[in-house]
């Protein structure tokens, strides 16, 4: 009888330090974010971490391996903003799959049916076939808003296009994202984050098809029609990142692989850079930067590369568990060849911290002496 509070105290100071164990196990445990800015502008821990660039002046962008899905750095990751063009990169994840590449389509003014004015085009002429390759060069290299309809068109229509987009987001985790309108343009309702097109940007890399496209910086696309109705010679299309392209005043960065621009009114320059040096491939997102959206970019990939090993990841980009679940048991649905589906990507890594181990070892210490001290005054009795 005498035994059975000491007992009990030292069954107390064990859960303790179970409790202390689960909490700091260096073993990446993962916890939702609250809020819509959970990854904040944090870069790690380390001595030899550099500084972030103070010149960066987006609104929100993010910093990531893609290779990994390790979020390096970001600000205000999850904030609501409107996507522009770039919201392409999640409409090339739904539709490429569906359409072969070298089907033969002859456009109809059906096929272009709700084009807005203002809409970026590449000069796709009703009454002309194209192959479904020459649609998606000039989406990618022109952000041809008339392409992108032609192709939702050849998928079912503009409204199913729309559905099967937010499903695809949902499959990929991309919270923060809202569809309204396929081609990126400004519509009321649709928004995005910086958080989700590295997201769709990581993803699409994972597809050689996609990668291909985001990538080529110049290419021909078919002429249109004559008065005579003789189809038109091929004229020669750029694409329209800087950063790749290289123009008089922004010369091309190293190593940039591409991915996809935008502009529009309501929101300002929005940009997915990707870049490999040294065995590192990053990819680069910024939404509606004060200054120049290419200098944001070339800052921010000068700094993860040099940051590349030197700092703690503050998120990952990693697709959710239930999504690769999900992948798992429909099958090879949308998801691309080799695309990575692990772990709850709206999340950080709690790290081990040498002062949360001596805080548990602590009270431990204290739990046990309380326990004998209480042993030997109830033997002296």
């Amino acid at each position: 009888m005498i035994f059975r509070p000491a007992v009990r105290s030292l069954c107390a100071g064990a859960v303790v330090l179970a409790a202390g164990v689960t909490a700091i196990a260096p073993s990446a445990a993962l916890a939702p974010l609250p809020g819509t800015r959970p990854l904040g502008g944090r870069t790690g821990q380390g001595a030899a971490a550099p500084a972030l660039p103070e010149q960066v002046s987006a609104l929100s962008w993010v910093v990531a391996d893609a290779s990994t899905g390790d979020v390096l750095a970001s600000k205000d990751a999850h904030r609501h903003l409107p996507p522009a063009s770039t919201l392409k990169t999640l409409f090339a994840l739904t539709v490429l799959p569906h359409l072969p590449s070298q089907q033969l389509h002859t456009v109809t003014s059906a096929d272009l049916d709700g084009l807005g004015e203002g809409s970026s085009q590449v000069g796709v002429t009703v009454g002309r076939a194209y192959r479904v390759d020459d649609l998606w060069r000039g989406v990618f290299l022109r952000s041809g808003g008339d392409a992108v309809h032609v192709l939702a068109s050849m998928n079912g229509g503009w409204q199913k296009t729309t559905a099967e987009m937010r499903e695809r987001a949902v499959q990929l985790g991309a919270k923060d994202t809202h569809v309204m309108s396929p081609d990126g343009y400004d519509t009321p309702g649709q928004y995005s984050s910086a958080f989700d097109l590295a997201v769709f940007g990581r993803t699409g890399l994972a597809d050689p098809a996609f990668a291909r496209y985001c990538s080529t910086s110049v290419a021909e696309f078919p002429g249109g029609r004559d008065k005579s109705g003789r189809a038109g010679a091929p004229y020669e299309i750029q694409n329209t990142n800087r950063l790749l392209s290289g123009t008089q005043d922004v010369s091309p960065y190293p190593g940039l692989i591409g991915v996809k621009n935008g502009y529009t009114t309501e929101a300002g320059n929005t940009l997915i850079a990707a870049a490999h040096r040294g065995g590192h491939t990053l990819i680069v997102t910024a939404m509606n930067p004060q200054g120049a959206v290419y200098e944001d970019a070339r800052a921010l990939l000068d700094w993860g590369f040099a940051a590349a090993g030197k700092v703690r990841p503050v998120g990952s980009l990693r697709p959710p568990v239930t999504t690769a679940a999900a992948d798992s048991a429909a099958g090879p649905a949308h998801a691309p060849p080799g695309a990575p589906l692990v772990t709850d990507h709206h999340s950080v890594i709690r790290k081990s911290s040498p002062l949360v181990s001596v805080a548990v070892i602590g009270a431990l210490f204290v739990s046990l002496s309380a326990s004998l001290w209480l042993l030997r005054r109830r033997m002296r009795r």
